[in-house]
């Protein structure tokens, strides 16, 4: 049984549990009231916790793994394994100041007061800016603190921005993009890696198919070459005769970032009755 520590609530929460969801792993019960509960498929357990909690349980074993904001993990600065980037729960940190407040780089900062809850993040980026500063350490409420006459500046997690809006600040400078991490202990028995490893297999294949389309479309033969060519996929396409004499259909893969862009060239090169698909799960 491999152990799972997750956001109980907040940022990360949902998407951790749709995370398990889209790799077909169900629940014992609704998580919604509880701290502990059990897959009824999968050889895993969950256990609901505060996010700033999570580094310090795989890293004193704990919990096996657990999925957290890399921002709260730097600030943790746990021994733990980063075992992938799951790219969801994405922020960043970012220093700001009052809107009529001149900022023109780093060293606009020297000798300021600036107010965070990621001292240890801050201290960093300032000692490698070679910066003097006063850092003070506020656990919540960030952003009130300048127009209270506590800080000059803050250093905090920024999403679309429009909280600083609200209190007469302005982002200066993004010194972190974070998203979510799956973690783990450094070191694992064999049978529990092994379970991780089936886990990881599963939300490969789901992230693989959710960035990739499957299309098919029916192309004249003159011109099969042309169009298996424009199509980057992921060995060669599949070629069947139609009914009609010199048309083929054609299928391949191709993936979401060139998605609109293919199409547009396939039409040109004479492909017809184009279908576009979505993937349930991709083996790579």
């Amino acid at each position: 049984m491999l152990r799972l520590a997750i956001q109980k609530s907040g940022r990360l929460s949902e998407d951790s549990l749709q995370l398990l969801r889209d790799a077909g792993i169900y629940l014992s019960s609704s998580p919604s009231r509880l701290l502990r509960t059990q897959a009824t498929n999968f050889p895993l357990e969950l256990i609901f916790v505060r996010d700033d909690d999570i580094p310090e349980y795989v890293e004193g074993g704990v919990v096996d793994i657990g999925i957290v904001g890399e921002n709260v993990l730097l600030e943790a600065r746990k021994d733990v394994e980063t075992v992938e980037r799951l790219g969801f729960g994405k922020c960043r940190l970012s220093l700001a100041m009052p809107k009529n407040t001149p900022y023109s780089g780093p060293e606009s900062l020297q000798n300021l007061r600036i107010a965070t809850s990621y001292v240890r993040i801050l201290d960093n980026f300032l000692r490698e800016q070679n910066i003097q500063a006063d850092i003070h350490e506020i656990s919540g409420s960030v952003e009130i603190s300048p127009s209270l006459g506590l800080a000059d500046a803050i250093f905090d997690i920024v999403s679309t921005g429009s909280t600083l809006l609200a209190n007469g600040l302005r982002e200066v400078a993004t010194v972190l993009e974070s998203e979510a991490l799956l973690v783990a202990h450094p070191v694992m028995a064999a049978e529990k890696r092994d379970i991780l490893d089936r886990l990881l297999f599963r939300i490969h294949a789901n992230r693989n198919a959710k960035n990739h389309r499957y299309i098919l479309m029916n192309v004249p033969n003159d011109q099969l070459d042309h169009i298996a060519a424009l199509i980057p996929g992921m060995k060669s396409p599949t070629v069947l005769p139609l009914q009609q004499p010199g048309w083929s259909s054609l299928h391949s893969v191709i993936p979401e970032t060139v998605f609109w862009d293919v199409l547009e060239q396939l039409k040109a090169a004479g492909a017809e009755g184009i279908l576009v698909v979505p993937i349930e799960r991709m083996i790579l």
